[in-house]
């Protein structure tokens, strides 16, 4: 038998304009800090006046672009879905198969890791088999590692993490980088804002393709100023690109974020996870 506590928090808000102009926003962790709240409401404020805006249209094509933390997360998301698990990965089912067989590689500074440790989900599967405290998945932009349930286990001769039997990761973080959140508008210099993402789906899976839309407060930015709020827009590119040759940096600051899924119970997943500066993201329409 085996038991597990652990004391968190989750504020999840919007702060709404009108129609469908809204700013979203999540503080979440272990230690409540009225400052940290204070700094993530009145960027949101200061982001519902940039929504006032009149709304920017731009044509399909590639654009430099900033994916906020809560983006990425969205990206992951899909990601997990089948993809860093062992049995899937073995089947070929896996979006990252070329990157399991090392026919592609990301950036050298993303790492990728099931940190347990560092999560709100239980140590232990829900047959009672533990985990350990980390595994590694991608390091230095390779494969290095799975998450093994176990059955997967008695399969195919490896050995378990402890993994649910969907193999999908509750405890997801990557590594931050060097760019500083403070600075990210002068380093984008003319693109995209991109805070969050939805309506995540793969357009081709074997080349790690994505689609999705941007949602809530998105901008263009001019200069290194926001100067319009986005009109609606969708994007259709790989994620081998997007975090291989297209990724220019990561921020110095993770963002802790946990799910708000109630489907038949509270969820206990979450991620730690950084900004990413892109080079060049595809909007299709």
């Amino acid at each position: 038998r085996n038991w597990f506590e652990t004391h968190s928090f989750n504020f999840d808000w919007s702060l709404y304009l009108r129609d469908d102009k809204a700013v979203k926003s999540q503080y979440a962790g272990f230690e409540w800090d009225p400052q940290m709240l204070r700094q993530k409401m009145d960027d949101a404020r200061l982001q519902l006046e940039y929504l006032a805006r009149p709304a920017k249209v731009l044509s399909p094509g590639s654009y430099r672009a900033f994916l906020a933390p809560a983006a990425v997360e969205e990206i992951m998301s899909l990601l997990s879905w089948r993809g860093f698990g062992t049995k899937s990965q073995k089947t070929k089912g896996s979006p990252i198969t070329r990157l399991v067989e090392a026919s592609v590689q990301l950036h050298p500074s993303v790492f990728l890791e099931e940190d347990v440790k560092g999560g709100v989900a239980p140590n232990f599967d829900g047959y009672g088999f533990l985990k350990p405290e980390r595994v590694p998945l991608i390091e230095q932009g390779k494969h290095v590692g799975s998450l093994t349930s176990a059955r997967s286990s008695r399969e195919y001769g490896v050995h378990a993490t402890g993994a649910s039997e969907g193999e999908q990761p509750e405890s997801l973080a990557m590594k931050s980088g060097h760019l500083a959140r403070q600075n990210i508008l002068s380093v984008l210099g003319d693109g995209l804002y991109i805070n969050n993402l939805w309506y995540m789906n793969f357009s081709d899976a074997p080349l790690c393709r994505m689609t999705g839309m941007t949602r809530f407060a998105c901008f263009w930015v001019k200069n290194g100023r926001i100067e319009n709020p986005l009109n609606v827009m969708r994007f259709d590119d790989s994620f081998f690109r997007m975090f291989g040759e297209n990724l220019e940096g990561l921020t110095a600051e993770q963002e802790l974020q946990l799910s708000s899924s109630t489907y038949e119970g509270r969820s206990t997943q979450s991620s730690k996870l950084p900004g990413a500066l892109i080079k060049e993201l595809k909007l299709t329409l």
